[in-house]
């Protein structure tokens, strides 16, 4: 991937509020430091943090700043094992660092999804199926996920995502049950993929707008936590059925680089009884082949 100069000095404040965000939730009892008299913050001092990776105070102090600096390799791991970075974390602050961490990873993604793919999301019904890119714009959904979404939120907010359903929509009339606890993981997940994309207008855009929409996406946003997609069990309301808990799997797509399918399985027999009465309750939903409208 070509990192252009813009780019660059975008990704440096994101780098910066990154390392600080990491820092403040290390204390010194984590890494065997005493607390220390007058500490103002819970979380390490920058010289702790210099200390303990082996590198000089005022250089990690630039670092921390998103000063123009060159990082290596070795001196990022040194500063992801004091801050204790799990693998996600560490790979996000590679790419906001400008250090090649994963080189054969291809970044940009497709618009649309091809028959064949459209034919195996169809054959997994009725287990609810999508393909989603890295931004969670809806690439293609089968019948029974737009019947577990209910397309109509979708058509009203105007947008092919379903964060901006999620969060965008009233949350008496958000799909998702504990939404304090899934909402979250989605934009931790966002957060991690969002490292491969700074400055790149699509991206900056789809943030400022949906932070701009909802002030909960916002203070998640500002957290500053990453994860990757994996395996989930979700619980989802519709006002039809009534609650189903499903357990979902995050698959690569060949092909598709960043793109990947989730598919819904119900999590117990009520569960799925409910998915198969979706279909019965669908009031002014469309024909059972609508398509998710476009953005």
């Amino acid at each position: 991937m070509t990192v252009t100069r813009a780019t660059g000095r975008r990704r440096r404040p994101e780098l910066a509020a990154f390392l600080r965000s990491r820092r403040a939730r290390v204390t010194p009892a984590d890494v065997g430091m005493p607390p220390g008299l007058r500490r103002r913050t819970p979380g390490l001092r920058r010289e702790e943090v210099a200390q303990l990776s082996g590198v000089g105070v005022t250089w990690y102090t630039w670092l921390e700043q998103g000063r123009p600096i060159n990082a290596s390799a070795q001196v990022l791991d040194a500063v992801a094992r004091t801050l204790r970075l799990d693998r996600t974390e560490r790979e996000h602050l590679y790419q906001l660092a400008e250090v090649p961490y994963a080189p054969d990873h291809e970044t940009a993604a497709p618009r649309g999804v091809d028959g064949e793919m459209r034919g195996i999301l169809d054959a997994l019904d009725p287990r609810p199926a999508v393909v989603y890119n890295a931004r969670y714009d809806i690439l293609a959904a089968n019948a029974a996920y737009r019947d577990l979404f209910d397309v109509r939120a979708l058509r009203a907010i105007g947008v092919r995502n379903v964060l901006w359903m999620l969060f965008a929509v009233p949350e008496p009339h958000c799909p998702l049950v504990f939404r304090e606890t899934e909402l979250p993981v989605m934009v931790a997940t966002l957060r991690g993929a969002y490292g491969r994309h700074v400055g790149e207008p699509a991206w900056e855009s789809f943030v400022r707008r949906l932070s701009a929409a909802s002030p909960y996406f916002a203070e998640l946003w500002a957290g500053g936590d990453v994860l990757r997609p994996g395996h989930r069990v979700k619980t989802f309301r519709h006002e039809a059925v009534g609650e189903i808990r499903m357990t979902s799997v995050s698959l690569s797509v060949d092909g598709m680089p960043e793109c990947r399918i989730v598919v819904y399985t119900p999590d117990d027999e009520e569960s799925r009884r409910r998915t198969a009465a979706l279909r019965e309750f669908r009031e002014d939903a469309g024909p059972r082949n609508e398509e998710i409208p476009p953005s």
